[in-house]
């Protein structure tokens, strides 16, 4: 069985296959922190019992990454192990000014959404995490770039942090888009409006979408990461929830390098 492991700056997210499929999977919060002792002992208890026969690995926190090289070389040297990083064969083309600049996740995701939604045109991945990417897969599964926003709980933070009379609030759909207290007028702003901020951007990318492929098929926007949830079925733009999409990309580079 092969273990994949997503480390982000909020959650890590692992996943444990069975050929094609995804058997389990558990979601754990990030600390940057953590020795590599420390993460084999949470990630053994979730793990006893599965026969791990190969592991593959992308991190977007430089410190955890440390650790998990670590972790691999302790406790995972005897098993095949994927960690993306420059040199891994992942089959994605690289279409921007700095590829070193693209995290490891975004070039999973990419070809995760390719093998799964691109046989008919250009993806555009949105992924809900600590930020918001958008990440623009071209008909040929090429990563063309993309825009960044700042993510929805770090955004409810900031404004609770900065406004006196504001504060956190739980994250669910109000009653109404327009509020009748300040609780459901946060939640109103939050959720509808990273929806509308979610629509509006993939309307402006499917534009240059088709002008760069005139004879290329409908785009697919996929939705991804733990936050997605809250916005399926508001934002209007959204084709396909993909929750695993980080993983899928995983076991793909895997197969790819081993």
């Amino acid at each position: 069985m092969l273990l994949t492991i997503d480390v982000g700056n909020t959650n890590t997210v692992l996943g444990i296959f069975s050929g094609e499929s995804l058997v389990k999977s558990w979601r754990v919060k990030t600390d940057p922190r953590d020795t590599a002792d420390e993460l084999w002992i949470r990630f053994r208890a979730l793990i006893e019992g599965f026969d791990i026969t190969g592991l593959a690995v992308c991190s977007t926190v430089p410190a955890s990454l440390r650790e998990i090289r670590t972790m691999i070389s302790s406790y995972f040297s005897e098993i095949p192990t994927t960690l993306v990083e420059p040199g891994i064969k992942t089959g994605v083309p690289l279409l921007v000014d700095n590829p070193k600049e693209i995290g490891a996740d975004r070039i999973v995701n990419t070809l995760a959404a390719h093998a799964l939604y691109g046989e008919d045109g250009p993806c555009i991945v949105v992924d809900f995490g600590t930020s918001t990417n958008l990440d623009v897969v071209s008909p040929k599964g090429e990563f063309l770039g993309g825009a960044l926003a700042p993510g929805i709980e770090i955004s409810v933070e900031a404004l609770a942090a900065r406004a006196a009379q504001l504060r956190k609030v739980e994250l669910v759909l109000p009653k109404n888009v327009i509020g009748k207290n300040t609780v459901e007028a946060l939640q109103s702003g939050t959720i509808y409006g990273f929806a509308g901020q979610v629509d509006g951007l993939v309307s402006r990318i499917s534009d240059e979408l088709e002008k760069l492929y005139p004879d290329a098929g409908v785009v697919s926007v996929i939705a991804t990461g733990g936050l997605a949830p809250l916005v399926i079925g508001i934002a209007e733009n959204i084709d396909f929830h993909e929750p695993d999409l980080t993983l899928i990309g995983l076991r793909l580079v895997h197969e790819r390098n081993t």
